[in-house]
């Protein structure tokens, strides 16, 4: 099951492009008011900010070689789970959809386009992206998947 992965690539790489291109960066366009912007921001480190710094250093390569060590790991669970996984497959794809979206603005801008800007009164959520959204579904829908497994009676 790699079309959830396909498909999350897509649409994150064409929305990061559409918003790159039509809001100058730190431009906010209101959606539904006092609630969800969007806003085109840039992040040179992870999830939340953290590690985001104006600075390419030792911090960017290891978010490239962890992103890439990810991937390869998260490859090789992908292509070991058994047919009846179908829920853990999907989990993965979209997590692997999601983190090779990532990596792609990683190695071609140096940093990551966020845009998503979800907030209520004066409490923003930190801007995050497709990509971000799918590696959270997928990595609570993997969680859920191992927390509840039924195990066969030994």
């Amino acid at each position: 099951m790699v079309w959830p992965a396909l498909a999350v690539l897509l649409f994150d790489q064409i929305s990061k492009f559409a918003v790159a291109g039509s809001l100058m960066l730190y431009e906010t366009v209101p959606v539904v008011t006092g609630f969800f912007n969007l806003v085109h921001t840039r992040n040179r480190g992870m999830a939340f900010g953290l590690m985001n710094r104006p600075d390419i250093g030792p911090g960017f390569i290891f978010l490239v070689v962890a992103s890439i060590a990810a991937i390869v790991v998260l490859l090789i669970w992908f292509f070991r789970l058994k047919e009846d996984e179908k829920l853990i497959t999907f989990g993965l794809s979209l997590v692997l959809g999601g983190a090779a979206g990532n990596l792609i603005d990683r190695i071609l801008f140096r940093e990551v386009i966020d845009f998503i800007d979800i907030y209520y009164g004066r409490y923003h959520w930190p801007a995050f992206n497709i990509a971000d959204s799918a590696i959270t579904t997928g990595t609570l829908l993997i969680a859920a998947c191992l927390l509840f497994k039924r195990h066969p009676e030994r």
